[in-house]
C-alpha cells in the first residue's frame, strides 16, 4: 500500500518528463501504430531498449492530455492493486490517453486497465516480462489489446540515431556495438553488464525465489557466450551441477520471458521431437552479447548469425534450425511453407565453403527447395549445384528486402 500523497508526488513529477524527447530516433514500432484504435496497446520488450522513451513519443506526436505513470518510481514502492483508486482520482477523467511504464510489476494491473477501456479509454501499457504478460492479458483482456514487440535498435534505427550512411563499415559498427541506446551514447560495456545483473537478481532471482544466484548467473553467461550454438538442459545440469533438467528448463525460460535469450529449435515434422531436441541459444542484442561473454572469440561469424536470427525473429514465429548430417542455420516457415532457407558466415572461403554449401544443400534436398541463401559479411554472387540455386549474399542487403 502507497499514500495518496506519494502517488501524487510520483505523477507529478513524472509527467514533466512527458516534456523530454531526447534524441529522438523514429521506431519501427510506430510505423505500425494505429492511434484511432480503441484496443489497449500492450509494448513488451527487455529492459533499457527504449520502451519509455517511444511511449513518450507517442504522447507527443498523437495527443494533447494524457497521462504518464511508471510504476518502478520508487516513491511508489509497495504500489498494490488497492492503490489505483488513489492513481485514478490524482489523474481524473480529462484525458486522451494513458501510458503506464512496466506496469507488470503490480499484481493484478489487467483490473484497472480494463476498467479504464471499459470507460471509452486509450491506454498503452509497457513490460519486461513476457510470460506475465501474456498470462495476464489472457484471462482478463482477451479481445481487447493489440501486442508488439520492441527490440533494441535495428540497424535502420542504428544509422538515424548517428546519421550514418548505409555503409560497410558502419554495418560493421552495428554488429559489434548492438542497439542499446544508452550504451550507443556512453560506449561504455558496464552499461549491459548491469543489465544482465538486473534482470537475473531483480527481475528473476528476486521474483522466483532463487537463492543460488552464482549458478544463475554462470548459467546465463555461458549462454550469452555460447550464442548459435546448442544447448539441453542435461547438458547444462551436469556442467553446472544443478539439481535436475527442471531447475535449468526454468532457469532459461525465465531469462527467454526478460527477453535476455531465445531458443531457436531443431527442425522436424515431430512435435514430440522438435520438444526433446537440443535448441540453438541466440541473445538480445549483439552487443550485450560481446559486453557480456566470458571468452568470446574472434568468430564474428557468430555475432552475424545471432543479428539474423533476430531480423527473422522479428518477422516470422515458425523458425528453426537443420540438422540431419549437416547443419542449416535457419529454416524460415510462413504459414505452412518453407519460406527461406539461410546459412551464415563471415565469409565463404576455400575452408568452409563446402560445410556452408553441404549443410543448406542436404536442407533444400530435405524440404524440397529450389532456392537457398548463403548471407554474409561481404559477399555477392550465385551458384547452381544440381539444378538448384544458392544465393551468396550480404546480410544487410537481405535485411533492407526480407
Amino acid at each position: 500500500m502507497v499514500f495518496k500523497e506519494d502517488v501524487l508526488a510520483a505523477y507529478k513529477g513524472q509527467q514533466n518528463l512527458l516534456e523530454k524527447e531526447n534524441g529522438f530516433v523514429e521506431r519501427d514500432y510506430l510505423k505500425t501504430l494505429n492511434p484511432s484504435s480503441s484496443h489497449i496497446e500492450v509494448i513488451a520488450g527487455i529492459r533499457r531498449c527504449g520502451k519509455s522513451t517511444m511511449m513518450r513519443q507517442i504522447a507527443n506526436r498523437f495527443y494533447n492530455k494524457v497521462a504518464y505513470f511508471n510504476f518502478e518510481d520508487s516513491r511508489v514502492f509497495g504500489f498494490e492493486v488497492g492503490d489505483f483508486s488513489k492513481l485514478d482520482e490524482v489523474i481524473g477523467h480529462d484525458v486522451e490517453a494513458y501510458f503506464f511504464d512496466e506496469i507488470q510489476n503490480v499484481s493484478g494491473w489487467e483490473v484497472f486497465v480494463r476498467q479504464l477501456h471499459e470507460r471509452g479509454a486509450k491506454v498503452f501499457v509497457t513490460g519486461s516480462n513476457a510470460s506475465l504478460f501474456s498470462r495476464e492479458l489472457g484471462t482478463r483482456l482477451t479481445g481487447r489489446y493489440l501486442s508488439h514487440e520492441v527490440f533494441p535498435f535495428s540497424y535502420r534505427e542504428y544509422l538515424l540515431y548517428f546519421s550514418f550512411q548505409d555503409t560497410l563499415e558502419n554495418f560493421k559498427k552495428y554488429v559489434q556495438c548492438g542497439g542499446f541506446p544508452e550504451f550507443l551514447r556512453d560506449q561504455n560495456p558496464e552499461i549491459l553488464q548491469m543489465l544482465l545483473k538486473d534482470i537475473l537478481f531483480r527481475d528473476i532471482a528476486v521474483r522466483y525465489g532463487i537463492k543460488n544466484t552464482h549458478v544463475l548467473m554462470d548459467i546465463a553467461l555461458y549462454l550469452v557466450s555460447n550464442i548459435g550454438k546448442e544447448v539441453s538442459f542435461n547438458g547444462l545440469r551436469n556442467n553446472f551441477n544443478v539439481g535436475s533438467p527442471t531447475t535449468v528448463s526454468d532457469y532459461l525460460s525465465w531469462m527467454g520471458d526478460a527477453y535476455l535469450l531465445f531458443y531457436l529449435p531443431r527442425f522436424s515434422w515431430s512435435a514430440k521431437s522438435i520438444s526433446k531436441n537440443p535448441k540453438k541459444v541466440y541473445c538480445i542484442d549483439t552487443g550485450f552479447a560481446k559486453s557480456n561473454s566470458l571468452s568470446f572469440s574472434k568468430d564474428e561469424g557468430r555475432l552475424l548469425e545471432n543479428l539474423v536470427y533476430l531480423n527473422l525473429r522479428k518477422k516470422f514465429q515458425k523458425l528453426f534450425y537443420f540438422r540431419e548430417r549437416q547443419e542449416c542455420d535457419f529454416v524460415v516457415f510462413e504459414g505452412n511453407s518453407c519460406k527461406w532457407l539461410i546459412q551464415v558466415c563471415d565469409t565463404l572461403h576455400p575452408d568452409n565453403r563446402d560445410r556452408e554449401i553441404n549443410g543448406l544443400m542436404e536442407a533444400m534436398e530435405f524440404l524440397k527447395m529450389d532456392i537457398g541463401y548463403i548471407l554474409t559479411l561481404n559477399q555477392n554472387d550465385q551458384v547452381v549445384i544440381n539444378e538448384k540455386t544458392i544465393i551468396i549474399q550480404e546480410v544487410r542487403k537481405f535485411l533492407t528486402w526480407m
